[in-house]
């Protein structure tokens, strides 16, 4: 130890190392030749001497999420770009000398050989083009107990935690002290246990990725996907990607009941995707997400509020569409009627109905020929005019139920041409708040339809649509209906459908919900009621502790189904700036409310 503090003495950077070896460090240690004792136990050092062939991000967090009381320190040199270079050339020439040798002596390909060649040729250029760097790296543990038997033990453990990630540990035999101050908060290491790796490697060491959820690198698809919050458990920021190639759909369902944090979540990651280039269209029943498309440059459509959709609105036109654009318009008006009129149709209203749509679009001089597509659309108007000259009872009967929102009170809403621009927007919020309920449900499927075409046309981008509060819409049967076809369409145009929910009877115990559930790649989970705990559980196949995880969940707290294996208990962060726009919670709305009110005055 003398000899150490001698070095100390002898080095600038150092000295002030050991100033701070007062406050960080115990009043007095004993140094043995495997351990070091202190005032609050005994401490063993290994040492890292060995790593895995290849690693993913995270892969340090079982070792960093051992139970015990652990030091972990990484010590990062950086290797200058010249030093590097040359090393890896005389690395490059010893590789490619051994192959030529082995070719003269007769000996077959040895493949471990050939494939450290071409690892190190591959590291060569990289580092040639700036792509990458190298660094001499060391890895040191310190386990600490409170005895040295508590401390064999503890060591085991660690011990086997390093080999199931393939890692190779040797103590610090005769060298504890250096290995005790090398995972003491000094910047200082003694021993100098290096291991170059590059940069691609070094980031892999830093715990920035959960290990129950896989990093999902794709650049074609956004990147590895957005922060959804830190794992509940080990505290290791958990990312997710929900449009990855390697799932099976974009598609995702959040479950919870009211005040859980689930329209939090949403719109934390909907405003990360916002940043990734992602473009979106959100339903808001509450005005909850306007404050954050003002603040984001986004545009928001109050229906009924001075805004209005033509149901009978056309996408535009499609050569290679032909007689499909205008049939699968009349369909669609088939099931927004049904929403709107709240009746199950019949054989006879169906075939009268049919009729007069593809007459209302004739008179209007739309034909299936797209040339045509061009023309101002009819309205709703003109629909209950034809029905009025039918002869049937069913039509006369159709046109008596539409004169509310022809000539009536709801009239403003879907009688007329769309008002307002609804393409060229990153963010389109539609606002249904202000609307009475028995029109919320139709108006939002007008609103999903816009969106649709919008989706649909134009250049291929990714896509997000959110459906909040959707058991406004599920517990329509035709609403339903339209949900679980964007939900099955959705893939082909790069979309992901996005439902938000507080009801889970109306999802999970109808079959186009839980149709709709299976279609969800990602399932977030909140907290749940008693009462709906057991359908939860059998739905998701739910473990124990899961399912009590979701009884006692705080706000904010999510189980997150990621694919098909992937689980992890996630809790939501954000900064401050993410806090002001996505926050409802009323208490603090109303606070900054008054502060604002005392600052203008």
């Amino acid at each position: 130890m003398t000899g150490l503090l001698r070095r100390l003495r002898r080095r600038p950077e150092a000295v002030s190392a050991r100033g701070l070896l007062q406050p960080v460090g115990p009043r007095a240690i004993q140094v043995g030749a495997h351990q070091v004792t202190t005032a609050g136990g005994v401490a063993r050092t290994l040492v890292v001497t060995g790593y895995p062939a290849e690693a993913n991000p995270g892969w340090l967090a079982p070792l960093l999420n051992h139970p015990g009381r652990l030091d972990v320190a990484l010590h990062i040199e950086p290797v200058p770009t010249g030093v590097a270079a040359s090393r890896l050339r005389k690395q490059r020439a010893r590789l490619e000398s051994a192959r030529r040798a082995a070719v003269r002596g007769g000996h077959l390909d040895d493949p471990e050989g050939e494939a450290a060649a071409a690892d190190a040729a591959e590291l060569a250029y990289r580092v040639a083009r700036g792509e990458s760097r190298l660094f001499r790296v060391g890895l040191y543990v310190t386990v600490h107990a409170p005895d040295e038997e508590a401390l064999a033990e503890e060591v085991a453990s660690v011990r086997a935690v390093a080999e199931s990630l393939l890692l190779t540990v040797e103590p610090t035999t005769f060298r504890a002290l250096a290995g005790w101050l090398a995972t003491r908060p000094l910047g200082l290491d003694p021993l100098r246990v290096r291991r170059t790796v590059d940069t691609i490697a070094l980031t892999s060491f830093f715990p920035f990725a959960s290990p129950d959820i896989p990093h999902t690198a794709d650049h074609e698809a956004g990147g590895g996907g957005v922060l959804y919050g830190v794992n509940a458990l080990s505290r290791t920021p958990v990312f997710w990607n929900r449009f990855a190639r390697s799932l099976d759909n974009y598609n995702s369902v959040t479950l919870a009941r009211s005040g859980a944090g689930k329209s939090y979540q949403t719109k934390l990651e909907l405003l990360r995707l916002l940043f990734t280039g992602a473009r979106a269209a959100v339903i808001d029943p509450e005005d909850e997400y306007v404050r954050l498309a003002e603040a984001v440059g986004g545009h928001t459509v109050r229906l009924g509020a001075g805004a209005r959709i033509n149901p009978f609105d056309l996408p535009a036109p499609d050569p290679a569409d032909g007689l499909q654009g205008l049939v699968r318009k009349v369909l669609f008006l088939h099931g927004f009627l049904a929403v709107l009129l709240g009746a199950e149709p019949d054989a006879a209203r169906t075939a009268v109905l049919d009729q007069a749509l593809l007459l209302t679009y004739e008179r209007a001089g739309i034909t299936p020929d797209v040339s045509t597509f061009n023309n101002p659309p009819p309205t709703l108007g003109d629909l209950h005019q034809v029905l009025g000259e039918h002869p049937s009872p069913a039509a006369r009967e159709l046109a008596d139920q539409l004169v509310p929102y022809v000539s009536g009170s709801h009239a403003q809403l879907f009688n007329g041409p769309s008002s307002g621009q609804l393409s060229g927007h990153h963010l389109l919020v539609f606002a249904v708040r202000h609307l009475p309920e028995e029109v919320r449900a139709p108006a939002m499927v007008l609103a999903l339809d816009a969106v649709w075409r919008r989706v649909t046309t134009g250049p291929r981008r990714r896509h997000l649509v959110v459906v909040d509060e959707a058991w406004l819409l599920m517990r329509e049967r035709e609403g339903a209906r339209f949900l679980l076809r964007l939900a099955k369409s959705g893939r082909r145009y790069w979309c992901s459908l996005s439902l938000v929910t507080q009801d889970a009877d109306d999802v999970l115990t109808s079959p186009l919900g839980r149709a709709i559930v299976s279609n969800a790649a990602t399932q977030l989970l909140l907290r749940q009621s008693a009462q709906a705990i057991d359908q939860i559980t059998e739905t998701f196949l739910l473990s124990r502790g899961e399912r009590d995880f979701l009884l006692t969940a705080r706000r904010g707290e999510t189980l997150l189904l990621a694919g098909h294996r992937h689980r992890a208990a996630v809790t939501a962060v954000a900064a401050g700036h993410e806090h002001h726009l996505v926050t409802t919670d009323p208490a603090e709305l109303a606070a900054r409310e008054a502060e604002q009110e005392v600052a203008e005055r």
